[in-house]
């Protein structure tokens, strides 16, 4: 796959030198098809205009009217915008199964490289898994140091302690993480859908088997709804920890015994979870990475509890096993054109001698 993809290797050239990611690159500038135009005090509200004509004057909110549209044309603009993506993405780069926090991470790190064509399928209607909370019904997120490092570079505040930070929601992380990569012109994110399957050929995983949420969850209750197909070089399963819909991946793996077994995840230990999660992120069949709490239903690692470190440094990890498989510069292979990646190891190390100190 290497050198057939040698072509699309990216120069330094593509990358707009603003700020070094944790891993690798920078984040790449928006490439906008429409010119945004953004609020002033003349001009209240964002709204995307072709032509630099003036702002027009502060609207009244006590007589204010909406400008006419038919009904007919918001139905297209919805369907024609859908299904143009779904026509792109049906042979696509990397397919990341599950928008929870390290799916996101994933995607966020690919998305640097604007080469690589990125679908997101989740299959709830609200994407970020378990990041909306950070653990039971607490706001407050806990990340381990040095994780905060990837916090940083995404410009989110935090209280620093000791060993760890805490941002005050982690709703923040959420919101921040997903607005600055569904930003970018090279990913999709496609919500309320389902993946039913995998799609394998001579033992290699080559995409994935698509449905509507709605319609994998009523399949006992209608007839027969065939589903759709999007084909990938790479797949990527964050489907979480078992449960309704965690471990999916792996689990349909053994079920055609791709893999041996799926133990399931041990019980807490946060010190051993973590570094396990990030460790044992690979790619477990030819095509398929796994990353977050899947990993540890797979390899029987403990459950790391509210602390999501581990989640955000998989999912990078999970990024550039990709970049790797598509024979793209990665920091794993120190080919990166930018990396702190010993940095972050060095610091990791020191944070285990301290703990076990």
């Amino acid at each position: 796959m290497a050198s057939t993809l040698a072509s699309s290797v990216i120069s330094k050239t593509n990358f707009i030198d603003t700020h070094k990611s944790s891993f690798y690159g920078v984040p790449i500038s928006s490439q906008a098809r429409l010119k945004i135009v953004k609020s002033t005090p003349q001009n209240m509200a964002v709204s995307m205009s072709a032509d630099a004509s003036p702002p027009p004057p502060p609207y009244d909110l006590g007589s204010f009217s909406f400008n006419p549209i038919k009904e007919s044309i918001v139905a297209r603009e919805m369907t024609r915008r859908y299904m143009t993506d779904m026509i792109t993405y049906a042979d696509t780069d990397v397919v990341i199964v599950g928008a929870g926090s390290a799916g996101l991470s994933c995607a966020y790190e690919l998305s640097k490289n604007p080469d690589v064509q990125v679908a997101i399928l989740e299959q709830s209607v609200s994407p970020g898994g378990g990041a909306w909370l950070g653990g039971q019904l607490f706001s407050a997120m806990v990340v381990r140091k040095p994780a905060h490092l990837f916090l940083n570079e995404l410009g989110i505040d935090y209280d620093e302690q000791d060993h760890y930070v805490v941002i005050k929601h982690a709703a923040l992380f959420t919101s921040t993480i997903m607005s600055k990569l569904l930003a970018r012109p090279n990913v999709k994110l496609f919500n309320a859908v389902a993946t039913e399957d995998l799609i394998v050929k001579n033992g290699r995983v080559g995409g994935v088997v698509t449905n509507w949420s709605l319609v994998s969850q009523n399949h006992d209750t209608q007839s027969c709804m065939d589903p759709n197909v999007m084909e990938a070089k790479v797949v990527v399963s964050s489907c979480g920890h078992d449960g309704p819909m965690g471990a999916t991946g792996v689990k349909r793996l053994r079920s055609i015994g791709m893999i041996n077994s799926v133990p399931g995840m041990k019980a807490l230990d946060m010190n051993a979870a973590e570094d396990a999660i990030v460790r044992l992120t690979r790619e477990v069949v030819p095509g398929m990475i796994v990353t977050g709490m899947e990993v540890a239903e797979i390899d029987g690692a403990p459950r790391m509890g509210p602390t999501f470190g581990a989640m955000m440094i998989s999912g990078q990890k999970a990024a550039h096993l990709a970049l790797r498989a598509l024979g793209l510069p990665n920091a794993l292979d120190g080919t990166a054109e930018t990396s702190i990646l010993p940095e972050l190891m060095l610091a990791a190390a020191d944070e285990a001698e301290i703990a076990d100190a």
